[in-house]
């Protein structure tokens, strides 16, 4: 037969595109869902499939992995991406998942790309045609989907969480390109070991950016000697200056900043110094790290040494006087401080319970001896009476003397540590305890 004049050429689309495995033994990766044991995996490969959601950074193969499932199941797919999806769409899917479990007695899988992009009558939409199985529904999302998708949508859709390719992994998808693509196989590919490694670093655990890389290498070489060498040289043209995976609104921003703040409440001043380096280098605000170092100054340090909230201070200061280049290295310098410095939450939770205390237990009326008296009628009433001026006192103390009401009489927040400062005011309130104790003035007996 003849081919009316078409040219069958070369598979055009890109190296990503044609090798995107098609059965669970091509897919590479995520082997903690994935491993022949895991459940899903056996699921999947006996064509047994639930409406699920695939979180997980860019390239990891989400998509990917609903075609297989669908594959598998021998399902119609569909797909859509919410970036431009509608109701409309949404509906049209809905009519051909009907059409097809009527007509032919077939199952549909609806693959929705982005689907956090969907706001929240969009995601409604779908709700009871996941309940009375018109299509399998599978969401893919690199968001959080606790805070991206409706609770209605999570409790009928379990949530898998996709990880970053290990280096491993990358490897094995740059040798199952250049092994079984039609375009690479056909030619005598060289790529040195360190090459390789130059190529899986870049890619940041993406498969998709591995395989984009790799065919941006190639297209650079020229034949030499029947060989294609794709070797530093070349790299340096393809490969970019690295970014640092960083994303202001996502996760990638929340774990970075709490990688940092556990760094220095955990006395790491390396590891805080790493991670407040990788913020800056992927564009993150300095002033963001300053702000968190004030909190850490209260919550994580503490009367420990409380020149720590000082120091924090005048890093921020620093950076608005003198700008970013000596700013960001005064807020280095208070990082490390913060993070050698001794450690104590004791305010933080001294703080929390009395808050909690005060919202929640009924309003205790001022004891008369504490209440303010202007006025001749509050001071007949006996506001102030009796009253101790501690300055006035031994030591500055007036000892036995009570400051909480009296249904709360014995209450205690504070139980400073014996780390830093907070071991001399410990010592110092351990003596004034005493003093409490000895005294033969009672207030409320």
């Amino acid at each position: 037969m003849s081919n009316l004049g078409f040219n069958f050429g070369p598979d055009v689309r890109p190296l990503a595109a044609r090798m995107r495995p098609e059965t669970l033994n091509d897919y590479i990766g995520q082997q903690h869902l994935l491993s022949p044991d895991k459940p899903l995996y056996q699921a999947i490969l006996a064509g047994r499939c639930h409406s699920l959601i695939l979180w997980g950074p860019p390239g990891v193969g989400k998509t990917t992995l609903a075609q297989i499932i669908a594959n598998h199941a021998d399902a119609s797919l569909i797909q859509m991406s919410a970036v431009t999806a509608g109701v409309k769409d949404i509906r049209e899917a809905v009519s051909e998942a009907k059409a097809n479990l009527a007509g032919r007695g077939q199952r549909t899988l609806l693959f929705v790309d982005e689907v956090h992009r969907f706001n929240k009558s969009q995601q409604d939409a779908f709700l009871p045609h996941i309940e009375d199985g018109t299509f399998i529904f599978v969401g893919a999302t690199t968001e959080n989907p606790s805070f991206a998708l409706n609770n209605a949508i999570l409790s009928r859709a379990r949530v898998y969480v996709l990880k970053a390719l290990e280096q491993a992994d990358l490897f094995n998808v740059i040798e199952r390109a250049l092994r079984e693509d039609v375009e690479l196989s056909q030619k005598h590919i060289e790529i040195a070991e360190n090459a390789k490694q130059a190529l899986c670093q870049a890619s940041d655990g993406d498969a998709r950016k591995v395989l984009n890389l790799l065919e941006q290498a190639v297209d650079l070489t020229t034949e030499q000697q029947g060989k294609y060498l794709v070797d530093q040289h070349v790299l340096s043209q393809v490969l970019p200056t690295h970014l640092a995976k960083y994303d202001k609104g996502g996760d990638e921003f929340y774990d970075l900043i709490s990688a940092f703040h556990k760094s220095v409440r955990g006395s790491s001043p390396d590891g805080a110094l790493y991670w407040y380096c990788r913020i800056l280098a992927g564009g993150g605000d300095p002033l963001y790290v300053a702000r968190r170092l004030l909190a850490i100054a209260t919550e994580d340090i503490g009367n420990a040494d409380p020149r720590a909230m000082e120091v924090a201070l005048n890093a921020w200061d620093i950076f608005q006087r003198v700008g970013p280049s000596e700013g960001e290295r005064a807020i280095a310098q208070a990082t490390i401080y913060l993070a050698s410095a001794p450690k104590s939450n004791a305010v933080y939770m001294a703080f929390n319970q009395a808050m909690q205390d005060a919202k929640n237990e009924p309003s205790h009326p001022v004891p008369e001896h504490l209440r303010n008296a202007p006025t001749s009628l509050m001071k007949d009433l006996g506001y102030g009476a009796e009253y101790r001026y501690a300055h006035n006192e031994e030591g500055a103390f007036a000892a036995g003397e009570k400051y909480f009401p009296e249904a709360i009489n014995d209450r205690q927040y504070y139980f400073p540590t014996d780390r830093g400062l907070e071991q001399k005011i410990k010592q110092k309130l351990d003596y004034l305890s005493q003093r409490n104790e000895q005294s033969d003035i009672k207030r409320y007996e």
